[in-house]
């Protein structure tokens, strides 16, 4: 894990930073990306992806294998660190820190709501494991946004990350049968992708966002966003 890990760093993590915030190609497209979306979510999660499919499945995969230990010891864990995250990426005790804070909180807490939703409804009741994997799709969708969106842009992606995420989940676990461990592109990808794309539309001040560059429309600054995801 540790090659691993050296050589994802040195071979892409330093490059996409470069490129979208010390001022490279996708900076100077003007690509928004307050927290990650592109620079952790959608990078670390296809070359995660790649590494399950090249390394194949676990021993008894899906049925023998076994559950998380302590779900909501983690889940607690990640959910307070990610206020850090979140946050700290507006560099100061500043409005964009402050809401970045505040559209987390609302992002994970409504894809939770969501999962346990299509849980109750699916199989008569909802799990653990499920609110925290739909927690952990809130925060990620949320993550790219976080510090230009307002609370109805946390709204809209805790529904949408928490609506997608659960059915990528079930189409890459259940029906692709790949052994993502930890659903991470479902989960950390398609999340982190889809807030990526949204906040060229969150973010304007119709939604309460801190607003676009200026000369850019909702549509213009889609496109900027699409091109940098398939640059990737």
């Amino acid at each position: 894990m540790l090659f691993f890990l050296s050589l994802w760093v040195l071979i892409v993590y330093f490059h996409v930073t470069y490129w979208v915030l010390g001022g490279g190609i996708l900076s100077s497209w003007g690509t928004m990306d307050f927290a990650g979306g592109i620079v952790v979510h959608a990078t670390a999660v296809t070359a995660a992806l790649i590494t399950a499919l090249t390394l194949g499945k676990r021993r008894g995969f899906p049925k023998s294998i076994t559950p998380p230990h302590s779900p909501i010891f983690g889940a607690s864990m990640l959910w307070i660190r990610w206020f850090g995250f979140n946050a700290g990426s507006a560099l100061g005790a500043n409005r964009g820190a402050g809401m970045a804070i505040l559209v987390t909180h609302i992002s994970a807490t409504t894809a939770s709501s969501v999962w346990m939703f299509f849980e109750w409804k699916r199989f008569g009741k909802p799990s653990l494991i499920g609110i925290v994997t739909e927690m952990v799709a809130g925060l990620a969708t949320v993550t790219p946004a976080s510090g230009c969106i307002g609370v109805p842009g946390g709204l809209i992606l805790g529904f949408l990350g928490g609506l997608l995420c659960y059915h990528a989940v079930d189409y890459i676990r259940g029906k692709l049968q790949i052994d993502d461990s930890l659903d991470g592109f479902a989960v950390h990808g398609v999340g982190g992708i889809l807030g990526t794309l949204l906040v060229a539309f969150l973010a304007t001040s119709s939604l309460s966002g801190l607003g676009l560059a200026e000369g850019q429309t909702g549509i213009s600054q889609f496109i900027i966003q699409l091109k940098a995801v398939c640059l990737l």
